[in-house]
């Protein structure tokens, strides 16, 4: 493959005018990616209430993340076209199983089983403010006065949720905070998983999955939990190999195309699906907090998505392996010929870019992590 850093290119500076990228609207495919793991997700929530309902917490979220595991087993790709997970990676991926197999699902489930369903899936949207939150911190993410604003509607929608949820009981309060403890937990574990967002999705669940299993597994045994009856034992892997495992594989793919801060706004979507759900499935807790408080969090989602950000800006000399395609205004590498032509499609292989100086509509992917 011709991209040898050594070709003498990297002491150049490119300038390449806004109609050369091929990608117009940057955030289309990666909000399309996001809204389907939203969708798979926010069904999972109430149907998790219904089948996990006889099921200890972490025996819940052993099943859930064993049907994970199984979809991420089926989803994995050959390292010709995904890069494939290294042993570097294997830190990064344990901290996520804590917080995104573990912690988050076996909170959701305690919290589910004392509170109502609608205010659970509406709360889960607070995952979107600690997404955003953590990828500003720690990769730098732009985040304007329009993205904070969105925030802020989020924040003062969960607010409003748990006062609603305080004056209907004590109960339900309780399993409130443990719904917001997991959203807390799944917003570190997109912020962790951001890393890991240019290898393969298939093998990121399945490791993710196979850690969590492990873990509540092991402590669903200790503590004693007793086993729920194979119906609902078998739902709770199929809710977990397409709510959590097929979704996620599409979340890292969302996050691979705009980052990890649009990419939780768009997810946030997620629980207004689910809220709906459980109003078709019988749950007539619906008030007029939890109805504000929704309707705050969907301004503020539909705020952060109605962002628009385009500049001139520099592309530094970058080394990587990810699977790219050729028609993106971003891998011009060329291959040889006769022994490495350029495969049709989606390839991953380590290449080089080149400095380049150019204004299009983008977003923080693996290419365009800038300061503002």
């Amino acid at each position: 493959m011709s991209h040898d850093p050594h070709d003498g290119q990297h002491d150049q500076l490119n300038v390449q005018p806004a109609h050369d990228v091929h990608a117009a609207h940057p955030a289309f495919r990666g909000g399309l990616l996001a809204l389907l793991a939203a969708v798979l997700f926010g069904i999972s929530t109430p149907l998790v209430q219904r089948a996990g309902a006889h099921a200890g917490a972490f025996t819940t979220a052993a099943l859930l993340y064993g049907g994970a595991a199984l979809m991420g087993a089926w989803l994995r790709r050959p390292p010709t076209q995904e890069a494939a997970l290294r042993r570097t990676d294997l830190k990064r991926l344990a901290w996520m199983a804590i917080f995104g197999a573990a912690i988050g699902p076996v909170a959701l489930a305690w919290g589910l089983q004392h509170t109502s369903g609608t205010s659970a899936s509406l709360m889960l949207a607070l995952e979107a403010l600690f997404t955003a939150v953590l990828a500003r911190a720690l990769y730098r993410e732009s985040m304007d006065r329009r993205v904070a604003s969105a925030m802020g509607l989020l924040l003062l929608g969960g607010i409003v949720l748990v006062l609603d949820r305080g004056l209907s009981g004590g109960t339900q309060l309780l399993g409130l905070l443990a719904v917001l403890a997991a959203t807390a937990a799944w917003g570190i574990d997109n912020t962790l998983s951001r890393a890991l967002a240019e290898r393969d999705p298939g093998q990121v669940v399945l490791g993710k999955s196979l850690l969590g299993v492990g873990a509540t597994a092991l402590i669903a045994v200790v503590a004693g939990e007793s086993l729920p009856g194979w119906a609902a034992a078998v739902a709770l892997l199929v809710i977990g190999a397409c709510g959590y495992g097929l979704s996620l594989r599409l979340y890292l793919l969302a996050q691979r195309a705009f980052g990890a801060a649009r990419t939780g706004s768009v997810f946030a979507f997620a629980p207004f699906i689910g809220a709906l759900l459980a109003m078709a499935l019988g749950d007539r807790s619906l008030s007029w907090g939890m109805a504000i408080g929704g309707a705050l969090m969907l301004a503020g989602v539909a705020l952060h998505l109605a962002e628009s950000h385009a500049h001139t800006h520099d592309h530094a000399v970058l080394d990587h392996e990810h699977a790219h395609t050729h028609d993106d205004g971003h891998h011009d590498h060329s291959h040889d010929s006769a022994e490495d032509p350029v495969p049709p499609g989606a390839h991953s292989h380590p290449h080089w870019h080149t400095p380049l100086r150019h204004a299009h509509s983008h977003v923080p992917d693996a290419h365009h992590a800038h300061p503002h």
